[in-house]
């Protein structure tokens, strides 16, 4: 029987059976790593069935086992007619890899029971829009994975809230350029026009931009009242309008989502709301609406906080999924650092 996995240079066994087993360390270092599919190849009896339990690639493996062997300087399986057979030097070692393979759980349990131990609170601000609409089902997510954490949703469009630490952490749509706070960018939310569909059965559905505009069409815009950013929007795809084109006009976001979704007009808005609203449809899917930058945001000062960070991270993960969109590559505002130590490249 040959090994199962070949060597670039021959190995230099030991003599089985009677006579000692020799074990000839090739370096200095030992990858602990190799391990785990040392004992799935042996508990499996083939490369075949250890790639099925890990899953993971047969050859993935075989080149573990040569390594494995090669830092060992002696061959653990001899291939067989229905797999592989492990050797004498295989069988002596088992009871020693099976023992850092329960190390190494005892060592995850010990590590999922002190993250499950986390406790604290931890004050979270965030837009109206974003803690009605983004939010409730990222924190839902959060207290299944941190009972102990108890969090206090902070609802606030301004950045101040941090500043004055009022609260811990914020979810904004604006990159903060204060150089006490430190921010990462999760990611792009799409914008969209969008109305409810018993007004599009009323009023028709509009093909064009320009239709918006129509005055023969006759559409009920819904904007805002004071703020001027769907204004701007509309200057900087040169389409000027004033404030009077839009009919129905709030500076409450609550209130402008509630009248989209009531089939008062067509209205503006993230995307992720959408879900929230049965019935609103995105319309006009080639109006180049830029997308909104979703940020978050910590005080330099508490990022050290162990529970901040947790809790930060988890946001961190949780917002895309709930999202749906691709996570950014870690970046930051401010110097030096990210959030939570260097950022990622």
């Amino acid at each position: 029987m040959t090994s199962v996995c070949s060597s670039p240079t021959p190995l230099k066994t030991g003599r089985f059976g009677k006579s000692a087993i020799h074990f000839r360390m090739s370096s200095p270092t030992f990858d602990w790593t190799l391990v785990r599919s040392f004992l799935a190849v042996l508990d499996a009896g083939s490369l075949m069935g250890a790639a099925r339990r890990l899953g993971a690639q047969q050859p993935t493996l075989s080149r573990h086992i040569a390594e494995l062997e090669a830092q060992l300087g002696v061959p653990l399986f001899e291939r067989t007619g229905r797999g592989v057979a492990p050797t004498a030097a295989a069988q002596a070692i088992a009871d020693a890899a099976r023992d850092m393979e329960h190390g190494a759980e005892r060592l995850l349990a010990g590590l999922h029971r002190q993250r499950s131990l986390a406790t604290g609170t931890v004050r979270i601000a965030a837009s109206q829009i974003a803690a009605s609409h983004l939010l409730p089902r990222v924190l839902a997510r959060l207290r299944q994975a941190e009972p102990g954490i108890q969090v206090e949703l902070v609802v606030s469009n301004a950045l101040s809230n941090l500043l004055r630490r009022e609260a811990d952490i914020a979810v904004r749509m604006v990159r903060p350029e204060q150089s006490s706070l430190v921010a990462r960018k999760l990611a792009d939310l799409p914008l969209v026009a969008c109305a409810h569909s018993s007004y599009l059965q009323r009023c028709g559905t509009p093909r064009h931009p320009l239709d918006l505009l129509d005055a023969a069409l006759g559409h009920t815009l819904i904007g805002y009242d004071s703020d001027d950013t769907i204004l701007r929007g509309f200057a900087q795809m040169g389409h000027p309008v004033g404030r009077e084109q839009f009919a129905l006009r709030s500076d409450d976001q609550l209130a402008h989502g509630a009248l989209i979704a009531a089939g008062a007009g067509i209205g503006f808005a993230a995307r992720y709301c959408l879900q929230d609203w049965p019935g609103v449809v995105p319309i006009l899917p080639d109006l180049p609406i830029p997308p909104m930058p979703c940020w978050l945001v910590v005080h330099r000062e508490i990022r050290g906080s162990a529970v901040v960070r947790r809790v930060f991270d988890f946001l961190a993960e949780a917002i895309p999924q709930v999202l749906g969109v691709d996570p950014q590559p870690a970046q930051q505002s401010g110097t030096g650092t990210g959030a939570f130590g260097p950022a990622s490249p």
